[in-house]
């Protein structure tokens, strides 16, 4: 994956096994996908008019993280729909290289006038081919 953001636990994501709550995984993913959008679209998106939402959101836990591991969180997207694009994030453990969890998320492109689903504008799709070093064909349905 050509996205990777180092993320910093906190003493309250730690539940009383002494490891990371599942829940608390999401919230790292969210931090994975703000950056991540910010690096790959930057100002290409007026958030005020133009957003996305989160549409389905799937996780696998794999191994416990602990509060003394050093975790990142790595995003890609893989496909490219209409309206619609699936990013995939791994959440790793910095020394071992470990996979301790994956996500797949479904995101929907969304106008925040209409509160509407919109599709996906083309400057989205090209930034995103063109920093995932794919063509926008090759991500998407138009194949």
């Amino acid at each position: 994956m050509k996205h990777t953001y180092p993320v910093q636990l906190r003493f309250s994501d730690v539940d009383q096994l002494g490891h990371v709550n599942n829940s608390v995984y999401f919230s790292l993913y969210d931090l994975g996908k703000t950056a991540y959008m910010r690096d790959v679209l930057g100002e290409r998106v007026d958030y005020r008019r133009t957003s996305m939402v989160v549409a389905n959101l799937n996780a696998n836990f794999f191994a416990p993280v602990f509060f003394t591991d050093r975790l990142a969180i790595e995003t890609s997207t893989v496909h490219l729909g209409n309206k619609s694009f699936v990013l995939w994030q791994r959440a790793v453990c910095e020394y071992s290289g470990e996979v301790k969890c994956e996500c797949r998320t479904v995101m929907v492109a969304f106008d925040v006038e209409t509160q509407q689903a919109i599709p996906i504008p083309q400057a989205w799709k090209e930034a995103i081919a063109r920093f995932e070093g794919t063509t926008v064909e090759a991500l998407s349905d138009e194949r």
